[in-house]
């Protein structure tokens, strides 16, 4: 191999483009392609900026010409020569119009043959491609990702720099609380018998910083969930955290809407208009069946309870009885599309959202087919026809059950529908606020209530006398910032008042004694004084992979886990020493078969 001694890289391969012609240079990367065609060889070399072509002919050197049709696939070269007009241009490269005639090349590592083509257009198993993650780092696309990353991280400690915020790192081996998701655990080798959790977020610290005085914080956060995962969630990922004191809801949202407008207009050259939409909670259900709707496309839930709790069809009928709904979408226009193969195909589908059936009426232009219209008086009939804006052409999709069940299986057909048959415009950026969540969530399982966010979020001022005689009515000053359809960010005003808090933890079904012992520490320093506060975290994982129109976050993080929170390459996690438990008084049994 050789060294490279006293040559240094001058410019990057898209820097060559400023070199004039004639212009000496030294660029280094990994060799892409090579084509030998006797005597002349072309070499492809690529590095962090994209593709440069390197020239040798039969007047290079003959060392260098023989050095040339050495090369392998991957190697890493360093090259020095001469910038030339290329003969052959490729319009579908920055620099394809240039390239460098080498009169030094140094091969500085050979590469070996690598299990799969480095270049984006090759179908590459994911398992492959994360075991050599490494290698899959040198595509273009994904090395690019990398770069888009950082750029967003830097112009989002830059916003918020110049609007006074301080970024302020907060611990990561902290005490395990009981609400919210699993922790990961870390054994105390000094504390025996005692552990310490990874952070789900730095949510108890920011605040603690509200009490110390620090008036606005920020931290890109490295946080940890131990549940299982899917396409936009990974066991340890990054926050945008953020907290900012004197606050209330219209602060933050503006303060945060300042920065989205900065970070879209840079990085998708789209300037969106402000203030953006806010949508209540309630609304957003009653409207799309999700609190994080894609309001790109219309299909609308319609609400039929009124119009059917009196039917003679007892699956509306009851439903509509026991406290539940009966509620529409109208697929305009898809009668040709949606088959009754079709239909049985999104049967099955809204069953995974526990629906019992779907029932439907296809307007076809010699009438209208239907699987629930034989058991509907003609009024009936023609009051469901005329709320839902049925014409010919259009079908209508209705669903009966408990509202969770009806906003969450036709929330979900919606947008399989919208999907499949493109009715999303893709060129359209749907930013908007889902605002007043409810402050409590209940558990028939575990019969008590638990907080939607966290036990320190505060109730909207109207409903405060409700904590103990309506929970289930109680709503929160909660927000959460959607992005087509995706939340990325969400966050709250927090609870300052130590008597609320306390009442808090009550509804919440903790004792004094639980309380005391898991959030004391937070409680106690509200009694020296907290300014009102308020904040928001953003996925900054998902929200990179939407800026980049990625379909899952592993395409924008370095080296992403699996869906088994596995890491391919490493072999991660992986079996430690008898001693090593010894050490951190651990003994451990796994289970048979394990």
């Amino acid at each position: 191999m050789d060294k490279m001694g006293t040559l240094r890289r001058t410019h990057y391969n898209i820097q060559s483009l400023e070199a004039k012609p004639g212009e000496e240079i030294v660029v280094a990367g990994f060799v892409a392609r090579l084509r030998d065609m006797g005597g002349l060889i072309f070499c492809d070399l690529r590095d962090c900026t994209g593709i440069l072509q390197l020239a040798f002919d039969d007047t290079s050197d003959r060392a260098v010409f023989e050095k040339a049709k050495s090369l392998s696939g991957e190697s890493v070269v360093m090259a020095k020569g001469t910038v030339r007009e290329r003969s052959g241009k490729n319009s579908e490269l920055p620099t394809g119009g240039i390239e460098v005639f080498v009169s030094q090349l140094l091969i500085l590592s050979r590469g070996a043959t690598p299990p799969f083509e480095i270049r984006d257009e090759a179908q590459v198993r994911e398992e492959l491609a994360l075991k050599y993650r490494y290698l899959d780092l040198r595509r273009p696309s994904l090395n690019s990702s990398m770069m888009v990353r950082h750029k967003i991280v830097k112009s989002t400690r830059d916003y918020f720099d110049e609007n006074g915020f301080v970024e302020i790192e907060t611990p990561m081996l902290i005490r395990s609380t009981p609400e919210g998701a699993r922790d990961y655990i870390v054994p105390s080798r000094v504390h025996a018998g005692k552990f310490y959790a990874l952070p789900q977020s730095p949510q108890l610290y920011k605040q603690l910083l509200m009490v110390g005085g620090i008036d606005r914080y920020i931290q890109i956060a490295r946080c940890f969930r131990d549940e299982d995962l899917r396409a936009d969630r990974q066991p340890e990922f990054t926050q945008i955290d953020l907290e900012m004191a004197f606050s209330d809801i219209d602060d933050i949202i503006a303060m945060n809407e300042g920065f989205l407008k900065r970070i879209v207009r840079e990085f998708l050259g789209h300037d969106i208009a402000l203030p953006l939409r806010r949508i209540p909670c309630a609304e957003a259900m009653r409207r799309f069946g999700s609190d994080k709707p894609d309001t790109r496309f219309g299909m609308e839930l319609v609400d039929l309870t009124d119009i059917l709790k009196d039917c003679d069809f007892s699956v509306f009928s009851a439903a509509a009885s026991s406290g539940g709904s009966v509620r529409a979408i109208n697929a305009k226009g898809l009668v040709g599309y949606l088959t009754r193969k079709e239909i049985d195909r999104l049967t099955e589908f809204v069953k995974t959202y526990r629906a019992k059936g779907l029932a439907y009426t296809r307007f076809l232009e010699d009438g209208a087919t239907s699987s629930y219209e034989k058991f509907l008086s003609e009024k009936h009939v023609a009051e469901v026809r005329e709320a839902c804006g049925a014409e010919c052409g259009d079908v209508i999709f209705i669903v009966a059950a408990d509202d969770a069940t009806v906003f969450a299986s036709l929330g979900a057909l919606r947008l399989e529908i919208a999907r499949k048959f493109d009715l999303i415009d893709e060129t359209c950026l749907d930013l908007l606020w889902i605002t007043e969540f409810p402050l409590f969530e209940y558990s028939e399982e575990d019969d008590r209530y638990y907080a939607v966010h966290h036990p320190f979020t505060a109730p909207m001022d109207e409903d405060m006398e409700m904590i103990e005689s309506a929970p289930e009515a109680c709503r929160a000053k909660a927000y959460d910032i959607i992005f087509n359809g995706v939340e990325i960010g969400g966050g709250s005003i927090r609870i300052s008042d130590p008597a609320l808090q306390r009442r808090m933890f009550t509804a919440l079904g903790f004792s004094d004694d639980e309380a005391e012992e898991q959030f004391g520490f937070l409680t106690d320093a509200y009694t020296f004084g907290a300014p009102p506060h308020g904040g928001i975290a953003y996925g900054l994982d998902r929200l990179v992979m939407l800026m980049l129109g990625k379909k899952s976050i592993r395409d924008v993080i370095a080296f992403p886990k699996v869906q088994s929170a596995a890491e391919l390459m490493t072999l991660a996690p992986s079996a430690v020493t008898d001693r090593q438990l010894e050490e951190l008084h651990i003994s451990h049994k796994l289970a048979d078969g394990e």
